[in-house]
């Protein structure tokens, strides 16, 4: 399978940000490559953010952390994010970041919040209480084609699913909402921290799965605790990485996800959890 340069790749493409010349601030495109139903894919929003911090002449170390909070669908054409270092120590940085649209007015109007902490990693004593499950390795597993049509952003990724896929049925009988699956980019494109902000998004919501009821949802926010260096993502490569997410609570018309991925080498490199909003 061929691999795309990073500037061709159409990630690349979606994270791309030029400054705009006013303090902290950022301008991109929505691409349509990774398009949801009626906006872009919430991995790739997040993924923008992480890479308008590593953008920034002020970062300090690598992405520990970012919590994004969909404040409104981000719709298509071009948008601003505003990143700032609020507090800087010596080894940490804490920051602050909008996107911002035009409104039906013109005037700018916040469609997404988020926090994050980059920092410069020490070597220390490492361990994990969470081991990646043994599963069939992912050159055994089939690849699955896009299962829901017209959505483009499951075009930009090769799923193998080794457990929990979407219902057969939607007869709203309850079931599991394990799902675990070998995934990547397509094509294959070296992982870094954006793309891996952007990978623990790509799960259908719990709640499809528990109840095989297609109920409308959407991520409200979603926190990505990154635990692996820049070694540790040249390591990965483009092979696939092992991902899983659960559900833990659904109530009330929210649910939450707990997620991880795993390189192929079976070291934990990020792991996330999201409350999400749905309908009866």
């Amino acid at each position: 399978m061929s691999t795309s340069t990073p500037s061709s790749h159409p990630f690349d493409q979606a994270v791309a940000l030029v400054a705009t010349g006013a303090p902290h601030t950022f301008q991109g495109q929505v691409s349509q490559d990774y398009w949801n139903m009626v906006g872009p894919y919430g991995g790739i929003t997040a993924a923008t953010l992480v890479q308008a911090i590593a953008q920034h002449p002020q970062c300090l170390g690598d992405p520990v952390s970012i919590t994004v909070n969909y404040a409104a669908a981000v719709g298509a054409g071009r948008f601003e994010i505003e990143a700032n270092p609020v507090r800087t120590n010596r080894s940490t940085q804490h920051w602050l970041l909008t996107v911002k649209q035009a409104g039906e007015d013109g005037a700018p109007q916040v469609v997404t919040t988020a926090t994050a902490v980059t920092a410069v990693r020490r070597p220390t004593w490492s361990g994990s209480d969470t081991a990646m499950p043994q599963v069939t390795p992912a050159a055994q597993v089939p690849r699955v084609p896009p299962i829901m049509g017209g959505v483009q952003w499951l075009e930009r990724y090769e799923m193998r699913f080794v457990q929990g896929t979407l219902p057969q049925r939607w007869d709203g009988a309850e079931a599991e909402s394990l799902t675990r699956l070998w995934v990547r980019d397509n094509p294959p494109r070296p992982l870094d921290f954006a793309s891996l902000a952007a990978l623990s998004d790509v799960f259908f919501p719990r709640v499809w799965l528990r109840r095989a009821h297609r109920t409308p949802a959407g991520t409200v926010s979603i926190t990505v605790y990154f635990h692996a260096s820049r070694e540790d993502l040249a390591a990965a490569g483009t092979a696939p990485l092992l991902a899983q997410a659960r559900g833990q609570e659904f109530r009330n018309g929210f649910c939450d996800q707990a997620a991880q991925l795993w390189s192929e080498s079976g070291q934990m490199l990020a792991s996330s959890h999201q409350i999400v909003y749905f309908k009866e």
